[in-house]
């Protein structure tokens, strides 16, 4: 079974770069679909915005993902923990995934391996965030507490 700390002090701080992270998703999304507005959805052109590659369908992604990202951090508590956890491996995983296309005619995002990078790092970035956000009582923390540190 995975340990994730409960009301870990630094909690807060991790929250919050995982709401710069949800910000930067949702202004590239927002400004990206600004610049491409009227291009086909999957555009294959030269737009780039925050230092990446982008076109309409790249940017209604990013911009849904930043968008529930941040939701996620104004809620907070457990929900924040676990919408957290899967944007955070799907954003690792898009990384990964549209990594396999870029030099294909598949690479239908319009990506470039700096979007790759960006992708993953804020994908690393909401899934530590996520692990240290798992909040509870002080019985529960205590229990939780024991059961790491219990010399077995």
């Amino acid at each position: 079974m995975a340990h994730y700390p409960l009301n870990h002090h630094l909690r807060q701080t991790y929250r919050f770069l995982v709401g710069l992270a949800g910000l930067y998703l949702t202004l590239f999304g927002v400004i990206g679909l600004a610049t491409t507005w009227g291009d086909e959805f999957f555009h294959r052109g030269s737009d780039w915005v925050l230092g990446l590659r982008t076109n309409p369908a790249a940017a209604w992604i990013y911009t849904i993902i930043g968008v529930l990202l941040l939701l996620a951090v104004l809620a907070g508590g457990n929900v924040y923990h676990h919408v957290a956890l899967v944007l955070g491996w799907g954003l690792c995983g898009l990384g990964v995934a549209v990594m396999a296309f870029i030099q294909t005619d598949a690479n239908v995002l319009n990506v470039s391996m700096i979007n790759v990078i960006v992708t993953i790092v804020l994908g690393l970035v909401t899934l530590t965030g996520a692990l240290y956000g798992k909040v509870g009582g002080h019985e529960a923390a205590r229990a939780e507490e024991t059961a790491a540190h219990d010399a077995r």
